[in-house]
């Protein structure tokens, strides 16, 4: 029974909006319609599930470029108390909703991709593509994980987890990419891929989601990281490196996983050279941006400038190659067997052009040394909401609370880099002048980032820009 798409494309301009994958909340959305339509379960004596793959172009109100999201809308008669939240409206003569929810449906995926199933569409063939050798788990059901923003999971046991994109365009998605890569060299510190669901999208490919091992009994980084900040600061009078949930051998660990999965993802795909004037000209013009939209940085704008013109001096090439792109401590899992990186999609909110560009390796070292900032620090901006009046943090050394973060980002910081040199073979931090830039442009994106989403945490990276920009030494070492 084919899909009512107006009937679908009126409700939608309601339920969209209010996902909390939908990456455009705060725009008023002009229209959603349906770009291509692929029937996926139903037909002449089909059972009551009906099941499409549905591609929604979304425009706004602004004139900004479209967007495009992915639904697999399941259609029943009635539906069943658990799926009311997924609930879209009444299309035609049944209820649709999203799909993922139905233990049906996503069961239904696991053996198309297992059973390597092509659907031909319209627009395109969906094509559910196993891995070589993979082995696809039989007999277990789905289930949806709540904690991601900007896609969907489904669990099967503690076998397999099943990722769908939510908003895509076309290209390979690197998360897809990186991880056959990673497969080719034997990589054993990422979840193995174990298949994939592919599409196309204005007549080019297009990842639609990716089944992977799933990482049974892990811990996931972050929350690792606030269990060992709420530890320390609840002592009055241990030192980080006395508290019993010390995470400085982790992130040591965790700095040797991210130096090896670098040295796999150049085995893998090449390293190549990166002229460093390009590289700080590209952060010129987003501190730029960023600038314009938050008044809080423009006390900061010259000192981060002076940063990335020594970036831009700089008179060596700087080597460049894949890399993770969007790094930080919920990136990484700790399983009983190490540490996992996962979610290697980058920067959601940039184009795809921009997340597959190789990219200089401090960048996701970069990432992580803000995270362990993050983590000690929004943890003191709870317990005590007045320590970030001022975004020095050297104003605030009498409050104990900022002293003990203080205490404990820099020893994880250093204990991270320390686990990078020792599998590298280079210290991040002999190239200060380059690792700072990197750090002082991420800084500026979570500015950017806390402004639109969670004001309240604006003061963390404006004191970590204050801190990096006070720190006037130099390095003159080639990066190499």
């Amino acid at each position: 029974m084919a899909l009512p798409s107006s009937e679908l494309s009126a409700l939608l301009a309601d339920w969209l909006p209010r996902q909390r994958w939908f990456a455009a909340k705060g725009r008023e959305v002009r229209s959603v319609g349906v770009a291509a339509n692929t029937p996926l379960i139903g037909g002449d004596g089909a059972g009551d599930l009906l099941l499409d793959h549905t591609v929604l172009a979304v425009e706004f109100a602004d004139g900004g470029p479209v967007q495009y999201y992915q639904l697999l809308v399941a259609r029943r008669s009635d539906t069943r108390t658990e799926l009311d939240h997924m609930t879209i409206g009444r299309v035609g003569d049944r209820i649709a909703y999203d799909g993922l929810w139905d233990h049906e449906v996503s069961d239904w995926l696991l053996d198309a991709i297992r059973g390597g199933l092509t659907v031909g569409g319209e627009h395109g063939d969906v094509r559910f593509v196993p891995e070589p050798g993979a082995e696809i788990p039989e007999g277990v059901s789905g289930r949806v994980l709540g904690v991601e923003q900007s896609n969907t999971s489904v669990a099967y046991g503690e076998k397999a987890i099943f990722k769908l994109f939510r908003r895509i365009a076309p290209g390979i998605n690197p998360d897809l990419e990186l991880h056959r890569a990673l497969r080719t060299v034997g990589s054993e510190q990422v979840a193995a891929l174990q298949g994939a669901v592919e599409g196309t999208l204005d007549g080019e490919p297009v990842t639609l989601g990716v089944l992977q091992d799933f990482a049974a009994n892990s811990a996931n980084g972050w929350s690792m990281a606030l269990a060992s900040v709420r530890d320390l600061l609840a002592e009055a009078d241990l030192r980080a490196d006395e508290v019993g949930g010390d995470f400085a051998g982790e992130s040591f660990r965790l700095g040797e996983t991210v130096a090896l999965v670098h040295d796999e993802l150049a085995r893998a795909l090449g390293v190549s050279e990166s002229d460093p004037a390009e590289l700080a000209a590209g952060m010129t013009a987003r501190l730029a941006s960023a600038a314009a939209e938050v008044p809080q940085l423009t006390e900061h704008v010259d000192r981060i400038q002076a940063a990335y013109d020594a970036l831009a001096a700089w008179g060596t090439p700087v080597p460049v190659q894949r890399i993770h792109g969007d790094l930080h401590l919920g990136q990484a899992l700790r399983t009983p067997l190490g540490w996992f990186l996962i979610d290697f999609e980058g920067e959601p909110a940039k184009p795809l052009e921009e997340r597959v560009r190789p990219d200089s390796a401090l960048r996701d070292v970069a990432g992580m040394l803000r995270s362990f900032d993050y983590a000690a620090f929004h943890q003191v901006s709870d317990w005590e909401p007045g320590g970030f009046s001022d975004p020095d943090h050297e104003a605030h050394q009498e409050a104990q609370l900022t002293w003990r973060a203080n205490e404990w980002s820099a020893r994880n910081r250093s204990a991270f880099c320390d686990g990078y040199a020792k599998r590298a073979g280079t210290d991040p931090r002999a190239h200060s002048l380059v690792l700072r830039a990197f750090e002082l442009d991420k800084a500026v994106y979570e500015v950017l980032y806390e402004t639109r989403s969670r004001p309240a945490w604006v003061p963390i990276p404006l004191a970590s820009i204050a801190r990096i920009t006070s720190d006037t030494d130099t390095d003159t070492d080639a990066v190499g």
